[in-house]
């Protein structure tokens, strides 16, 4: 079966955003550092660069290696289509969890309006998918889904927020992973991969 994996940028606090959506706040290190991290993260998951600048990460012709689907709400999927992007994974399937963007935003997008509990069920259930699903964000759709995120991507920057979106934002439901693999870079970023329990 497929897995559901929320792979995510925190702040040390907990943070995915500042309170407006900003996410530029998140320190990359020097030229070199930024560099030495952007080329590792990529070659591993290519497929989570959006495709307008895959050509400027050298991912352009870079296939998929973990995930086929995108799986966001409307606060992560608004800073493209403000800007005119209304495909930003043109090279996955891509879902955007909303009751109120309409369906035909783009054909290469398809609006979930609600019940997306029971859709990410579905889509996991898919005969045939042989990639992972990506839950790009946001953290009130995260805690929705808690209930079937398998695995845990947690890209942690040191900076603490103080205000935000919550990497979760839903009921109280304490939830255990456990640490599969933690690599630190020069540059301040840990990268944790956890599995559920």
């Amino acid at each position: 079966m497929r897995k559901l994996v929320y792979y995510i940028g925190v702040s040390l606090d907990g943070r995915i955003a500042g309170p407006d959506g900003e996410f530029d706040f998140f320190p990359q290190g020097d030229e070199v550092q930024a560099a030495a991290y952007s080329t590792w993260v990529n070659a591993l998951y290519p497929e989570t660069i959006p495709t307008a600048y895959r050509a400027a990460a050298g991912v352009a012709e870079a296939p998929n290696r973990r995930f086929d689907t995108v799986i966001m709400g409307l606060g992560t999927y608004r800073p493209a289509f403000d800007n005119g992007i209304t495909s930003p994974y043109a090279h996955l399937r891509q879902y955007v969890v909303s009751s109120t963007l309409k369906p035909d935003t783009d054909p290469a997008v398809t609006v979930v309006p609600s019940a997306p509990l029971s859709f990410v069920r579905e889509l996991k259930g898919e005969t045939g998918a042989g990639l992972d699903i990506w839950l790009c964000g946001g953290g009130r759709l995260a805690g929705t889904l808690l209930p079937e995120i398998d695995e845990l991507l947690i890209k942690t920057y040191p900076v603490i927020a103080g205000a935000g979106i919550s990497v979760f934002d839903g009921a109280f439901d304490p939830t255990v992973f456990n640490v599969a693999e933690r690599t630190a870079f020069p540059n301040g970023v840990t990268l944790t991969h956890l599995t559920r329990s």
